[in-house]
């Protein structure tokens, strides 16, 4: 059962326990529309959410919370001592291979830190030069701490039975369809990567009757003025969907698209399609987020909560509804709601806020989420599930992406043009010096060498979905679609050159967020390489912090005990090799953008890859480059993509 909260201020000694909490706080109300001093609150205040206590009086500072202060780059890097001993941790983690025994070092230096101020500070007898010596040598003194507001307490008793009986209805629900039940389901995000691959095997699912799908219209623009030349309505945004999906003929007719907004109450739908729907559908599952690591956080929030909240309300209608066959709501979050956790287990089960805080506004959000969700199962009685997958990537046998250039797609079409970009520059004495330049510059990235990236393929993440629908047992749960074998960055850098030719260059993360990203940018431009400075330093930016040692271990489990999916998780060494050599054929590093086109090559690329697997009798992604560049080249020619 899900553990809403824990009342533990610093979580990352204590884990909260699996089970329902008896010591967690299930809230009446998660968003307050007052704070405790009777003052409003913006609509998108983390307020309403997060309370902030003082450590030494352990009551709530009555003053709004900055978003800021809630994500890592806000406590970090004050002075040159803390980047220093920053540095040093991840030198004596990579010497050592001892993760604890840095950090308790850190803590030890720390305190002696504190000390030596607090005794200067006694000695002037004054507080200031005491605090100033602090700020001096980098001691970390936090007077404050965050914890998600509580709003009341129910006995472990209490939210077992109601958590139960909602799986007790929707099993009924399900066992009335019968053996074969034909369900209905409604989608948001159909257009995102996520919610293509759910379109993709959804035709092939035969439980699945009929998937509406809620699309804005799309406004095609001149490339030149910006002018409106063409507005795209749902069904035909649909048709063009499911014709890029090679999705036709009897499975096409499965498939509705509604006009629709996720930012709107009833998710935008006009009210005769609601009074069909509220007769027909059986799940709703919603995909639809802002995935942008960089984005404001009145976007994220806009995209992520309030889309969340209108979908958690859109289905408890649905439910209420009378004669209604509605049996669950299927909630996509991340597992990264945990936040920065430095190396401890995020539970599936638990959420508490983050000793190490967030590492940007998607991340904070879709915790944020995470919380609506649980008000509405518990409080509103809604049967909802949530899955939180990791950083999710491309096929795990294909890399097929359906066009997404984004999350770890973007610094692997980074480093593949900045590699062609050295090699167009080779005819001249003055070229190759560029060419160094850009070699020597563009290649690193922010990566710990003992950091661990948690990838998924986007096909396991849409078993998990799709089996789900199914399963009444996961209602009330949170369910990590993630992976038990991490891959590290020394391994990405490894791929990368086997894969694309580049040596990408492990730097600190500390030292190229302070000191190297300000250089290269500088120098990129000044080498009239003004694109590609920028490009660099977004992602160094977004990606440090997932590079950083310390990186959260992500509990897996219920996937296959909850979902019944295979015990063995694709390999993400192999996954991550299929991605780097989809982008560098198939997109040709972010250089193909036509969807259309890429579409094609997409299905070209799935039929050839089969058959270099049904010809040496191995998967792909376990042939060494060089071989499978031979096979390749005898099946398809490069320049057209087109078979031979």
């Amino acid at each position: 059962m899900t553990v809403l909260f824990s009342e533990d201020p610093m979580p990352e000694t204590k884990a909260a326990p699996p089970g329902p909490a008896s010591q967690g706080a299930l809230p009446r109300e998660i968003s307050p529309t007052v704070n405790p001093k009777g003052e409003m609150l913006s609509e998108s205040s983390p307020s309403r959410y997060i309370a902030k206590v003082s450590f030494a009086t352990g009551k709530e500072i009555l003053r709004p919370i900055d978003p800021d202060d809630l994500l890592v780059h806000a406590h970090r890097d004050k002075n040159p001592i803390d980047v220093t001993a920053q540095y040093l941790a991840s030198r004596l983690i990579q010497w050592t291979g001892n993760e604890d025994a840095v950090k308790d070092g850190l803590r030890r230096v720390n305190l002696l830190g504190t000390k030596l101020a607090e005794a200067l500070g006694s000695a002037t007898g004054s507080k200031a030069v005491e605090k100033s010596a602090k700020r001096l040598i980098g001691v970390t003194d936090r007077n404050v701490f965050f914890k998600f507001r509580e709003a009341s307490h129910l006995s472990e008793k209490e939210v077992k039975a109601r958590i139960e009986k909602l799986q007790k209805n929707a099993r009924a629900l399900l066992r009335a369809r019968g053996r074969r039940p034909r369900l209905h389901v409604l989608l948001t995000g159909a257009t995102g990567f996520l919610g293509k691959e759910f379109l993709a095997q959804a035709s092939n699912d035969r439980r699945i009757e009929r998937v509406v799908s809620v699309v804005r219209p799309e406004r095609i623009r001149d490339p030149k003025t910006k002018e409106v030349v063409k507005v795209l309505s749902p069904a035909q945004r649909g048709a063009i969907l499911l014709r890029r999906l090679h999705i036709s003929g009897a499975k096409a007719k499965k498939f509705v698209f509604v006009d629709g907004d996720i930012e709107k109450a009833d998710l935008g739908i006009a009210p005769k399609e609601l009074d069909r729907l509220e007769k027909t559908l059986t799940h709703v599952v919603h995909c639809a987020a802002s995935v942008s690591f960089d984005d404001a956080y009145e976007n994220s929030f806009r995209a992520n909560v309030q889309g969340a909240r209108n979908a958690l309300q859109f289905a408890l209608a649905l439910q209420e509804a009378k004669g209604s066959k509605f049996i669950q709501h299927v909630a996509i979050e991340t597992s990264y709601i945990h936040g920065r956790k430095k190396r401890t287990t995020a539970q599936e089960n638990a959420l508490v806020f983050p000793r190490n805080f967030y590492n940007n506004f998607y991340e904070l959000t879709k915790a944020m989420a995470s919380l609506e969700t649980d008000y509405t199962l518990v409080d509103k009685g809604l049967r909802v599930s949530q899955l939180l997958p990791s950083i999710i990537i491309g096929h795990s046998k294909t890399g097929n992406n359906r066009g997404d250039t984004k999350v770890v797609n973007a610094p692997i079409n980074a480093f593949g043009r900045s590699k062609e970009a050295m090699d167009s520059l080779q005819a001249d004495a003055i070229g190759r010096g560029k060419a160094w330049l850009i070699g020597a510059i563009a290649s690193s990235f922010p990566g710990d060498a003992s950091a661990e990236l948690n990838l998924v393929p986007v096909d396991r993440v849409v078993q998990g979905i799709l089996a789900s629908l199914t399963v009444p047992e996961s209602i009330g749960e949170r369910i990590h679609l993630a992976t038990d074998n991490r891959i590290r960055s020394d391994d990405i850098a490894r791929i990368t050159r086997e894969e694309i030719g580049i040596n990408v260059r492990l730097a600190d993360p500390t030292l190229f967020r302070n000191i190297t990203l300000p250089i290269v940018k500088a120098a990129l431009e000044r080498g009239g390489e003004p694109k590609l400075a920028n490009a660099l330093e977004k992602l160094g930016t977004i990606f440090g912090g997932y590079n950083e040692w310390g990186q959260p271990i992500h509990d897996v489990g219920n996937d296959v005990r909850i979902l019944g999916l295979p015990v063995r998780r694709p390999n993400t060494e192999h996954a991550f090799r299929m991605l780097c050599r989809h982008n560098k054929y198939v997109q040709e590093f972010g250089k193909v953008r036509d969807l259309d086109e890429i579409a094609r090559r997409e299905f070209l690329w799935e039929k050839v890859l089969g058959a270099i697997e049904h010809h040496v009798g191995r998967q792909v992604a376990s042939l060494p480059p060089e071989e499978f560049r031979r096979h390749l080249a005898q099946r398809l020619d490069l320049k057209s993509f087109t078979e031979r």
